[in-house]
């Protein structure tokens, strides 16, 4: 992989490859999951958890037969072993649970048809069709290379004869390795059927061994999430362009355009149009809500029928309710925005709670920051804050209040009150009445 980082801790889809697979395992119900770990093993096992994994050193790597030969002291005798690979996410879980139906009393082999199969151990058969050997790619003859038949490495076997047969295994091939495969031959020598299962889904059996690779299996992970998305009745204007990296559920009617990117757990409810380029994460978007272009949004809640952006961010602890208003280039952080209310130009709204019907002009800034410690700004119902003004937490601007533009504000202002700020002194005028919409 060329990279410092282990190679079954690059992420795809925004999860490590093992984890992928470890997933895949846990469906199927296991008494136990045993994780063959070698280099890198110290990091792989920080960033991997849960109470059901067994981790097992491989402290020299001596080929695969030799890599299960380190967990058998943890297999029971009367149990069944399925042994899956670090680097293959895209696992079929129910080609899996098919084999270990089959492996009572018989070795199961997953096989596959590859057009080129290069490098791939070739799965022998004899002249009644049955499965007699693996041989590996550099021990092959000319012949048995032209199989296309070949070994996914996935098999599943009752423990008590895998224990022989691993007892039984040499190293005397090119790599100077031990083969879990040279157990097929030896399952065969004992008069015991190899059964092949062969899958047609080469997705399923990739192993990712480059960036290339990782590249193309992201892609194919990708593609399959679009389209069970559109299954469940979710329009994609392109299933090519999308990225989700954690979990994506959507209701009724929901519209995603190009190039948008879920993280985390994301929820779109019934209703919910998505524009180009947003990248979601942990959030929950109400229904009939519209999010405009290059919207980004980290750990907050949007109500119903809001509209956000374009060029809008939500940072984590905001809560938008209902019908609230977003626009462009405007910043929100752990903030409570009120039903109704509308933030729609190039403004910060930090560490705040905006009541209902608020309407915040373009360029106005919670100051809640004093350098060392972040105050809180309180904005009651019905009040309107004037373009380019500053409110120099804590403050509290009373309900129905007027902020005239270009005021920095750092005194409580009174409810129902025109408050401006333009030299050194602030002032409230009792009495005045806001301007009035003049109907057409």
């Amino acid at each position: 992989m060329r990279s410092d980082l282990p190679k079954v801790l690059h992420a795809v889809g925004g999860k490590p490859i093992l984890h992928h697979v470890i997933d895949a395992a846990r469906e199927l119900s296991p008494k136990n999951i045993i994780v063959v770990y070698g280099f890198g093993g110290e990091l792989v096992q920080q960033k991997t958890h849960g109470e059901d994994l067994q981790w097992v050193l491989q402290a020299e790597q001596l080929g695969t037969g030799h890599a299960v030969q380190q967990a058998l002291p943890y297999l029971p005798d009367e149990g069944k072993t399925l042994i899956l690979l670090g680097d293959v996410p895209l696992v079929d879980v129910d080609a899996c649970r098919d084999m270990l139906a089959q492996a009572h009393a018989h070795l199961v082999v997953q096989t596959f048809i590859k057009e080129d199969p290069t490098g791939y151990g070739r799965i022998v058969r004899n002249a009644q069709n049955q499965v007699i050997e693996i041989v590996e790619h550099k021990d092959a003859s000319e012949a048995q290379r032209l199989i296309q038949e070949v070994n996914t490495g996935i098999m599943a076997m009752p423990n008590a004869p895998l224990k022989h047969w691993l007892a039984n295994i040499s190293n005397q091939n090119a790599q100077q390795e031990y083969y879990l495969t040279d157990i097929i031959a030896l399952s065969v020598n004992e008069g015991r059927a190899v059964l092949p299962h062969v899958v047609h889904d080469a997705w399923s059996v990739t192993g990712i061994n480059s960036k290339l690779d990782l590249q193309q299996i992201e892609r194919e992970f990708q593609y399959r999430q679009a389209t069970a998305l559109m299954a469940q009745g979710v329009t994609l204007i392109d299933a090519q362009r999308i990225d989700i990296r954690g979990k994506l559920t959507c209701g009724r009617d929901v519209r995603i355009d190009v190039n948008c990117v879920f993280e985390g757990e994301v929820t779109l409810e019934d209703g919910v149009s998505i524009g180009p380029n947003c990248v979601i994460k942990n959030a929950l978007i109400s229904r009939d809500t519209t999010l405009s272009a290059f919207t980004h949004i980290d750990d907050a809640k949007v109500g119903q029928g809001s509209k956000i952006g374009p060029f809008a961010r939500l940072r984590p602890g905001t809560q938008l309710a209902a019908d609230t208003h977003v626009g462009n280039f405007v910043e929100i952080k752990n903030a409570t925005i009120g039903l109704g209310s509308k933030v729609n130009h190039l403004s910060y709204v930090g560490d705040a709670s905006v009541g209902a019907h608020v309407n915040i002009g373009a360029g106005t800034i919670t100051c809640n920051y004093d350098g060392a410690n972040k105050h809180q700004t309180v904005i009651e119902d019905d009040v309107f804050v004037g373009s380019d003004s500053q409110l120099v937490a804590p403050v509290t601007i009373g309900k129905g209040a007027t902020i005239a533009a270009g005021s920095t504000i750092t005194k409580d202002v009174p409810a129902d009150t025109l408050t401006l700020c333009r030299a050194r002194e602030q002032r409230s005028i009792q009495g005045w009445k806001r301007p009035q919409k003049v109907k057409k």
